[in-house]
């Protein structure tokens, strides 16, 4: 009963009040009534683009997009909120005329807003402005820039990397020529066929020496068997032609040396020959298989040109606001009210609390309905 009746008492002094209550309620939303109706409309016009993966990029792994890849789409914000490019915007709009003087950062504080919508791909440009057209066309300048200015960035990107695989293209190229320049000059400076053909006709004249060789031994054996058997009269003329076929014998073996010695000096150039040739095929063959890789990797790279990085396209453009953004009337009014609502109960609240510590509170007249 002590609370109903404290309550009966709360009711009752606020009720004594309402006069009060109902001129501060008045009086807020007068006055925020007032003010919004003073304040120069905004207009917010606002351009959305979309951030596309890079075009080789696997459909599935794109489709699963993970936060720390969102994340990392929110470098793109600097892109639209850059001080060039909004001081640009203020020069081509002549916004100085319509925003007044002071710093660009303050300026664009307050004018522009770049965000990238939670969990999406999807970057928002908001451009605010008391001209609603030149808020349209703040925003869509800014989208467009921005897009053009990524674009811009994937193309020195791509350029940049044509240009040092080009440049490594040529450097192997120059190296194949080199190489089947020197391939050339080997062919005439060490030709082969010669070598071996003088080495066949060395061996087929070694071979006539040897088998002449053996018919002189053959002379020799005889001549000493002939020997053995002669009388006085035929000892000289044996002895005669067993000398002169052990000389014959000696020059031919003299001569099976010297041929040995010459092919031995053949076979020691035709192997040093054959040696360059390799090593200089092997580095032809080596450099033609670089070159044919060189020139796949270029071709695929002037083919996925533009589309390696992610690409920004402008999925709404906007539309010129026809309702100001600010000041929201109703909402001000409403607040305001609220607010004038709400501070003189807690100022009587608390006066009474006062009052009753201080003394007893006179009972207030409350009739029941």
């Amino acid at each position: 009963m002590e609370s109903s009746f404290d309550a009966f008492r709360y009711i009752g002094y606020m009720r004594s009040h309402w006069q009060w209550i109902a001129g501060s309620c008045g009086v807020a939303a007068a006055l925020a009534l007032a003010v919004s109706l003073l304040e120069a409309p905004q207009y917010t016009a606002t351009a959305r683009i979309v951030i596309e993966p890079p075009a080789g990029t696997d459909l599935r792994a794109a489709m699963a997009v993970s936060p720390i890849y969102l994340e990392s789409l929110k470098t793109y914000e600097p892109f639209a909120s850059s001080d060039s490019l909004f001081q640009t915007a203020i020069q081509r709009f002549d916004l100085r005329a319509v925003l007044g003087p002071g710093p660009i950062e303050s300026l664009k504080k307050r004018v522009l807003k770049v965000d990238t919508v939670r969990n999406t791909r999807i970057l928002e440009i908001a451009a605010t402005l008391p001209n609603a057209t030149k808020a349209h066309a703040l925003a869509q300048f800014l989208a467009e820039s921005t897009v053009a200015l990524n674009r811009s960035m994937v193309t020195e990107s791509d350029r940049d990397l044509l240009q040092g695989m080009e440049q490594q293209e040529r450097a192997v190229r120059a190296r194949l020529e080199e190489t089947e320049t020197a391939w050339a000059r080997l062919l005439l400076s060490e030709p082969l066929d010669d070598l071996q053909s003088a080495m066949e006709k060395a061996s087929d004249l070694r071979s006539a020496v040897q088998e002449q060789a053996q018919s002189v031994e053959l002379e020799i054996a005889d001549a000493g068997e002939r020997l053995k058997q002669a009388s006085g009269a035929e000892l000289a003329q044996i002895r005669q032609e067993d000398s002169s076929a052990r000389a014959r014998l000696e020059q031919m073996r003299r001569q099976i040396q010297t041929l040995d010695a010459r092919n031995a000096e053949r076979e020691k150039q035709l192997g040093m020959r054959q040696a360059h040739r390799d090593k200089l095929e092997a580095e032809r063959e080596a450099a033609e298989m670089q070159l044919t890789a060189m020139d796949t990797r270029l071709r695929e790279a002037r083919g996925e040109a533009g589309f390696r990085g992610e690409r920004l396209k402008i999925v709404d453009p906007g539309i010129v606001p026809e309702r100001p953004s600010s000041p929201n009337t109703p909402l001000n009014v409403a607040a305001a009210m609220l607010l004038g609502l709400v501070l003189p109960i807690v100022f009587l609240t608390l006066r009474m609390s006062y009052q009753e510590r201080a003394g007893p509170v006179p009972d207030l007249p409350y009739r029941h309905r």
